[in-house]
């Protein structure tokens, strides 16, 4: 027999009941259609918002219980055998026992004493042995816990030790032996009914279970409890916002069941909530395990001492052993206790911030019983990685709306802002960026203070930082070895929000190993990369920056000009205008134009150690060096320390003839009027960077060492650019408006990026020489005739051609080709052999009769846009992720085949006015959202747009709409038929699969515009319905 199940009590919640849509019928919707389509107060309101979060009734309280377990027992029977065996187990899984002999104090009358005991238990355990029955004290025991029982809130369990039940409900055999003497006594009656109630009730009998061996039996009575005592304890705390989904998240990617050691590494910056998150899944998931341990402050703790290590491994043992007198002399005794102590337990183990692999060495090594599960809490994902922990969990932030409900609860003690502090805590909200600790600090803090002293907290935000949160943060930067700490400033006071090309550029010419030193930051959780506009840039938290700077500014709070990085324009203005420049300054972004250049130049001349020299031209986040100033009479001056040097508007026609540029790595001039004539070599310089610039001559031969050159002439003129020696080093050329007759690819073998635009060069150019080239981007480049390609070019991901001399071309063997781009494309024979990765194929205004893609089969995208002159296209039969497929004023086209395209989303053919046949085999436009067949196969019309809203108004189920713009012109075949002008415009619900394959149906009747109209009024038809 088993325990039943107890429902758990959760605290009844209001919840608002959120309004369905009103739903039209398809009819009524067809007949309103332009209207409704057209209708502007015809939308879905956000449901959400802050006080969605909230509930706005009061909650129920469960009662609270002093035990959670009353044992009754006959102690002549079982005292010192079953009943004290079973107590034991039950306080080593916590669970709080009540038991007469242990709790029943000195001069208290016993039967008040057991009657406050009984009332302050949830659970009780009736342990019914063959006196149990004898005693009058157990019966009035179990007629108080019967009365108790049928409360809510408690709940007994029969346990039938050397008895069955039947004989405790009928009061027979050995139990009513021992009820006998009591036949005549006035309780009686309600002891027999008492009895045969819990006889009734759900419970273990020995004799059946474990084939009658105690020590299981006890376990498992003590592990059926502790589930049941779990669903009726648990719960989340209530000043946490948005953990439960946090929370389960976690626990549905875990296998309790599992035969293996699962550990999981919870990772993310400090302050975000990782140990908040391992306690509420450890108290969630620990009432599974045979033992449990969590262990806080593991970095602290280690390194508080010599022994920290060993007091940690202390603390594991002896949670999991429940044994206290646990002694460990060294870290590698402790490894050795462990591997033989936890071999044969199921265990939960918790070890929170730990910095160090020393530490999962000593604490987590593979000696755990399959089953068990360890979680670990760090802001370093390289510890997760080394020591192999397979599922990492990266904790996230909290939303705006979390924010603002966990703020309210620690300012206002409810879950949304008071009346009149709305803006100021959404100010406030903003200010901590989603990190749970700023929040509830400054939460804590603003309690109960008045509107001025709010404004007046905000305002000191604003200079001064929330201390307790760097202190917090600054930990992980301690951590950091001497160079990342470096790098991680250079960050957060220069490069934070930069793409990653441009500051692993920036990092790597001033000494530093970028790429290894921003992974590293990443995996401390001190930065992180995204995407803004396709390209990836270097983030990272707004209070993590704000901790770089202070660092930075602490030790010389008031005197900037010993500062190493200097952002701030108005210090950097003081510090020029009162000559303060001092070689203290490493690194600075400066815009101005506001400052004299005599005084500018002077100032740099005291920053001797300056690498590098960064600065905004404009409310982007291009870094350049800009000063729009009148350079006339002023000398430039740089410091030979200058490692990367970025100027916009470079004003004079050369360099200082001081600079020696010993040091020189990168050189960025846009709109430079740097003239170039002196014959200065930079030996170090590896990026180049000269866009818009009044060259005359360039000589590579001057830089023996670029890697990148990006080079290009003001205004109508050429720069004449002379390669005469082998540039090994050269891998990124982009040249714009250059003339060269030396121009030789063959001096570049290992080039991967080679963009040419408006530029004179010799007819041909052949890139087999460059067997390394990725990316090739020509255009408008007039002289250019001939493009060689090699029989197989290897590396060749993307092509972009845009000159149109070109007459013929053979891309030859292109196996990692993913990107095609013609433009001006006046060839007139095309051959592309197998590209198994070409995804992109775009061709404007072309002059090709036949495209042949059968060897294309993986595209994605294809766009033809204005080729009047192409008459077959021929698809793959096969083409399974085709996704997009636009074929516009391709005027001669007259039959296409889209073969197998399951994928097919947007088919847009308008304007191909000859097109008379388009095979669209069965189910081949089931996923289409857009289709556009506008002037052919017979419509002056047709288009359709599907959008599905499911996703985005999660209210309403199943509301994919459909917009339809149909008309049909007169009939060729038919011209007698007098087809009405029928023109449909529809915005209503729709079954995808009826109307796509309606669509099939459609635009497979040829050109018969009769034969359309009857199969288009039946589709109609059937969407009604």
């Amino acid at each position: 027999m088993t325990v039943r199940r107890i429902k758990p009590v959760i605290p009844v919640m209001a919840t608002r009941v959120e309004e369905k849509p009103v739903e039209l019928s398809t009819t009524a919707m067809m007949a309103v259609s332009l209207q409704l389509f057209s209708n502007k107060g015809f939308n879905f309101t956000d449901p959400s918002s802050i006080h969605s979060m909230a509930s706005s009734s009061t909650t129920s309280v469960p009662k609270r219980f002093k035990y959670d377990v009353f044992l009754s027992f006959r102690g002549e029977d079982t005292r010192t055998n079953f009943t004290d065996h079973l107590y034991s187990s039950l306080k080593q899984k916590s669970i709080y026992t009540y038991k007469d002999d242990e709790r029943i104090k000195k001069g208290k009358r016993i039967g008040d004493e057991l009657i406050r005991s009984i009332e302050d238990s949830r659970f009780y355990i009736i342990v019914f042995s063959k006196n149990y029955a004898s005693s009058s004290w157990c019966l009035d025991e179990l007629v108080k816990i019967m009365e108790c029982h049928k409360q809510t809130g408690h709940t007994a369990y029969p346990v039938f030790y050397d008895v069955i039940p039947s004989e405790v409900r009928n009061q027979s055999g050995a139990v009513g032996e021992a009820f006998g003497k009591h036949e005549k006594v006035e309780a009686a009656g309600k002891w027999r009914e008492a009895l045969k109630e819990a006889a009734d009730l759900a419970g273990w009998e020995l004799k059946k279970t474990d084939d009658g061996h105690e020590a299981k039996f006890i376990k498992r009575i003590v592990e059926e409890v502790s589930l049941e005592l779990r669903s009726v304890n648990f719960r989340i705390d209530e000043k946490l916002v948005g953990m439960e989904t946090r929370i389960n998240d976690i626990v549905s990617s875990l296998d309790t069941d599992s035969h293996d050691v699962c550990m999981i590494g919870i990772w993310g910056m400090g302050g975000g909530g990782k140990t908040t998150l391992a306690r509420a899944v450890f108290d969630k998931i620990s009432f599974q395990f045979e033992a449990k341990s969590f262990v806080e402050n593991v970095r602290e703790v280690s390194n508080a001492s010599l022994s920290g290590l060993q007091s940690l491994q202390k603390q594991v043992i002896s949670d999991i052993l429940n044994d206290q007198g646990i002694n460990i002399s060294s870290v590698s005794e402790g490894k050795n206790m462990m591997w033989r102590m936890m071999c044969d337990r199921k265990v939960l183990i918790v070890l929170d911030d730990v910095d160090h692999m020393d530490q999962l060495e000593a604490l987590a090594g593979d000696w755990f019983k399959p089953g068990s599960i360890i979680f670990i809490t760090t802001r370093d994902e390289q510890l997760l990685v080394a020591h192999k922990v397979k599922l990492v969990r990266n904790v996230n932030l909290l939303s705006d709306k979390e924010a603002i409900c966990l703020f309210s609860k620690y300012a206002f003690g409810k879950e949304i802002p008071v009346q009149g502090y709305e803006e100021l805590s959404g100010q406030i909200v903003r200010y901590a960026a989603g990190l749970p600790l700023t929040i509830t600090v400054l939460g804590s803090f603003l309690c109960g203070k008045n509107e001025t002293e709010w404004i007046d907290a905000l305002e000191r935000l604003k200079t001064i930082p929330l201390m307790e949160t760097l202190k917090k943060l600054e930990l992980s930067y301690i951590s950091l070895e001497q160079d990342y700490k470096e790098i991680f400033l250079d960050v957060a006071c220069i490069l934070k929000g930069e793409r990653k090309d441009h500051v692993i550029k920036v990092l790597e010419s001033c000494g530093f190993h970028a790429r290894n030193g921003l992974r590293v930051l990443e995996q401390k959780s001190l930065i992180n990369f995204y995407y803004f506009h396709h390209v990836e840039r270097v983030g990272m938290h707004d209070h993590i920056e704000e901790m770089g700077r202070h660092i930075v500014r602490r030790s010389h709070p008031d005197m900037p000009h010993k500062h190493s990085r200097l952002w701030i324009e108005n210090e950097i203005e003081d510090i020029l205008v009162n000559d303060l420049g001092t070689e203290a300054t490493r690194c600075l972004r400066f815009h101005t134009s506001r400052l004299d250049a005599e005084t500018v130049m002077k100032g740099l001349q005291k920053m001797t150690k300056l690498s590098v020299s960064l600065s905004r031209s404009d409310s982007t986040k291009t870094l350049c060096f800009c000063w729009k100033l009148k350079f006339d009479k002023v000398s430039p001056y740089f410091p030979d320390a200058l490692r990367y040097l970025s100027w916009d508007s470079y004003p004079f026609r050369s360099l200082p003839k001081a600079f020696k540029a010993t040091h020189l790595v990168t050189l960025k001039m846009t709109s430079t009027r740097w003239e170039g004539r002196e014959r200065k070599v930079f030996n170090k310089l590896k990026h180049l960077q000269l866009p818009d610039s009044y060259l005359r001559t360039f000589d590579v031969g001057l830089t023996p060492n670029l890697e990148e050159l990006r080079l290009g002439r003001h205004g109508n003129y050429y720069v004449k650019l002379h390669m005469s020696t082998i540039c090994l080093n050269l891998r990124s050329l982009e040249l714009y408006r250059i003339e060269s007759r030396t121009f030789d690819l063959g001096l570049t073998p290992n080039l991967t990026s080679l963009r040419l635009e408006h530029s004179k060069f010799k007819r041909t150019l052949d890139i087999g020489l460059t067997p390394n080239l990725e990316v090739l981007w020509v255009e408008c480049c007039d002289g250019l005739e001939e493009l060689k390609m090699a029989n197989e070019s290897v590396k060749l991901k993307r092509l972009v051609w845009a000159c149109s001399n070109l007459r013929t071309l053979d891309l030859g063997h292109c196996p990692n080709l993913e990107s095609l781009e013609f433009t001006e494309f006046n060839v007139e024979e095309f051959r592309l052999d197998e590209c198994p990765m070409l995804t992109y194929f775009f061709i404007l205004h072309s002059k090709l009769r036949t495209l042949d893609l059968r060897q294309v089969p993986n595209l994605v995208e294809l766009y033809l846009l204005k080729c009047r002159d192409l008459v077959e296209l021929h698809l793959p039969s096969r083409c399974m992720n085709l996704n997009t497929l636009l074929c516009i004023n391709s005027t001669k086209l007259r039959t296409l085949d889209l073969g197998v395209t399951p994928n097919l989303e947007k088919l847009d053919l308008k304007r191909c006015y000859n097109l008379v046949e388009l095979h669209a085999p069965f189910r081949c436009l089931k996923n289409i959202r857009q289709l556009e067949l506008s002037g052919c196969l017979g419509f002056s019309s047709l288009s359709v747009h599907i959008h599905d809203y499911t996703s985005t108004i999660k209210p309403i189920e199943g509301f994919p709409s459909v917009k339809l713009d149909f008309n049909l012109e007169r009939c060729p075949f038919h011209p007698e038929n007098n087809l009405p002008k029928f023109e449909f415009t529809s915005f209503h619900r729709v079954d995808l699969p009826s109307l796509t394959t309606s669509l099939e149906k459609l635009i497979s009747k040829g050109p018969c515009s009769c034969a359309k109209f009857e199969a288009f009024s039946r589709s109609m038809c059937e969407l009604q319905r």
